[in-house]
Order: C-alpha cells, then sequence, then structure tokens
C-alpha cells in the first residue's frame, strides 16, 4: 500500500466528516445506553437462572 495514498484518502475523509450536533449525539448516546443495558440484563438473568439450578442439584 502507498503511503502517500494513505495519507491523502486520511486527509481527504477528515475535510468530509461533520461534527454531530446535539440531537444526533444524545440518540447515539439512548441506544449505546440502552444496548448496554440489554447485553447486562441477559447477563444477569443468565447467572441468575444457572445461579438457582446449581442450588436446586
Amino acid at each position: 500500500m502507498n503511503p502517500k495514498q494513505t495519507l491523502k484518502n486520511m486527509v481527504n475523509t477528515m475535510k468530509i466528516t461533520r461534527k454531530s450536533d446535539k440531537d444526533d449525539y444524545m440518540q447515539h448516546l439512548r441506544l449505546v445506553l440502552l444496548g448496554i443495558g440489554g447485553v447486562g440484563t441477559i447477563g444477569f438473568i443468565i447467572q441468575f437462572v444457572f445461579s438457582v439450578f446449581t442450588l436446586e442439584g
């Protein structure tokens, strides 16, 4: 891969990017927190189910 072309591509990418506004940021933040909460809830349920089954056995 050509280093000059790679650097040129990076510069072009930085030129076309824009900073997201507050509404976009808040929407992404809500989705990320919802995803983290969902994965945590699923993990908690799995751990709880297995702990109940090991206590009965």
